[in-house]
């Protein structure tokens, strides 16, 4: 796989998150009591009384709902990205016991998908009132880094935290996370959205795309944890950060919801999740080098490599066979050009990875091929996603 390259057909991730920064006064906290679009179900919106963003009452809303996990290996392995070995955060989501947090705090895993995965010989959640309890692993998910536990909720009073949408993530916008950095529990740190739809490395060749940056100062131990919007929704699972030290650069990195929900529905139902492939890997078009490939299309995705006997492979998907170096990166040329994927084009540099990931192995999509100057229509039905790149 080439440095420059991207694999069609993706989600995963790896690492820890916290948050830090964003406006708030010394305001005492307010509760108002707003009306939804769902069905007429009302949600609590918390902010101090002049409206704005309020950390404290967040914090006193979403807490109860938030865990430290501690997990024991057989061979001694510790959590990704340093720390106690086999600790780190997650959150209630369902007052029957099921806990989410990041699959590599209750595995073995190493980031890129190197060997198979195994889940950790015992796991323990302890809840924000003390309580500490075995959980059982009922399925983990690598390429988003997602876990779903489950405890015994008899004599326990959980606290589900609510779910948000990805698609009311705007950058700028107040930021609250809690967990455990470090194994402190129940910490806070406040930031905002830095950035959205980033490309973050999962525990497995593929990428998870649609990943939010924050600003956060982020931590080993806060693995797992929730980031929350300011009426304490879960806007994802904090997990990553990008350091060349080690410690807290302010470059933070988080699991999008919708790819936590999408996940947990399946580890619900099967204790695994299937995401359909595409088999590519392509590089980001853009207009300029548009200009110097003399491609009638501003922007869409090249592609660089066609596995082989995969799908794209038997739809036809031309790679590109000339390498050349433009505006200081490595450029794979002459194939085709996915410009459009069942009527949605293609523009950012994850577009076309999103559009495969809201598909199922078996699916069939259209894609929209500019070849030899022509736009061309080509079919595929999408196979199954493998954990490690298929190799030709």
């Amino acid at each position: 796989m080439k440095g420059a390259g991207r694999l069609a057909g993706v989600c995963g991730v790896a690492l820890v998150t916290a948050l830090a920064v964003a406006g708030c006064g010394d305001d005492e906290p307010s509760e108002t009591t707003v009306a939804t679009g769902g069905e007429g179900r009302e949600r609590v919106v918390i902010e101090a009384s002049n409206g704005a963003f309020n950390p404290q009452a967040v914090y006193e809303r979403v807490a109860p709902g938030v865990v430290t996990v501690r997990s024991v290996f057989g061979g001694g392995q510790s959590l990704l990205g340093g720390g106690g070995a086999g600790q780190g955060s997650g959150f209630v989501v369902d007052s029957g016991g099921e806990i989410v947090t990041n699959a590599h705090v209750v595995t073995d895993a190493a980031a890129g998908g190197a060997g198979s995965i195994d889940a950790a010989k015992e796991v323990y959640v302890e809840l924000a009132d003390r309580n500490q309890v075995p959980a059982e692993v009922v399925g983990f998910d690598p390429f988003v880094d997602v876990a779903l536990l489950r405890i015994d909720a008899e004599d326990l009073d959980l606290v589900p935290l609510e779910l948000g949408s990805s698609a009311e993530i705007e950058v700028g916008q107040p930021v609250a996370a809690i967990g455990s950095p470090f194994g402190e529990e129940q910490s806070l740190s406040v930031g905002v959205i830095s950035a959205t739809d980033r490309s973050i490395e999962s525990l497995t060749d593929f990428t998870i795309d649609g990943a939010i940056q924050t600003d956060a100062s982020i931590n080993p131990g806060n693995s797992g944890g929730p980031l929350l919007d300011a009426e304490g929704r879960v806007l994802g699972i904090n997990q990553q950060i990008r350091t060349a030290s080690g410690a807290d650069e302010g470059v933070g990195f988080a699991v999008p919801v919708d790819a936590v929900r999408r996940s947990l529905d399946q580890l619900r139902d099967d204790a695994q999740v299937d995401y359909a492939f595409l088999g590519v890997t392509t590089q980001a078009l853009y207009p300029q080098l548009a200009d110097r490939l003399g491609i009638d299309a501003p922007t869409g995705a090249l592609v660089a490599e066609v596995v082989p006997d995969g799908p794209a492979d038997d739809a036809g998907l031309t790679a590109g066979d000339q390498e050349l170096r433009f505006q200081g990166q490595e450029v794979t040329a002459g194939g085709d050009v996915i410009v459009a994927v069942d009527g949605q084009e293609v523009v950012a540099e994850s577009d076309l990875a999103q559009a495969i990931s809201e598909h199922g192995p078996g699916d069939t999509v259209i894609l929209e091929v500019l070849r030899d100057g022509e736009v061309q229509e080509l079919e595929v039905e999408l196979g199954e996603r493998p954990e490690q790149t298929p190799q030709g």
